[in-house]
C-alpha cells in the first residue's frame, strides 16, 4: 500500500483522539503515513472540537 487517503487520515486520526485505535491500524500509520498529514489532522481536530464545545456551552448558556 502506498500514501494513505485523506480519508484514512481522518479515520485514523478520529479513532486515536476517542481512544480506539487499534494497534494494527497505528502500526500501518507508522509504516505508510507521513508525519505532516497526521499533524495536520489532529490540529484540525483539535480545533474543531474545541469550536464545537465552545458553540454548545454558548447554546447552554
Amino acid at each position: 500500500m502506498s500514501k494513505q487517503s485523506i480519508l484514512q487520515v481522518a479515520k485514523s486520526v478520529f479513532a486515536a483522539a476517542i481512544g480506539i485505535q487499534s494497534n494494527k491500524n497505528r502500526e500501518q500509520d507508522f509504516e505508510h503515513g507521513s508525519l505532516s498529514a497526521y499533524v495536520i489532522g489532529g490540529v484540525l481536530f483539535t480545533l474543531t472540537f474545541i469550536v464545537v464545545i465552545m458553540l454548545v456551552v454558548s447554546m447552554v448558556l
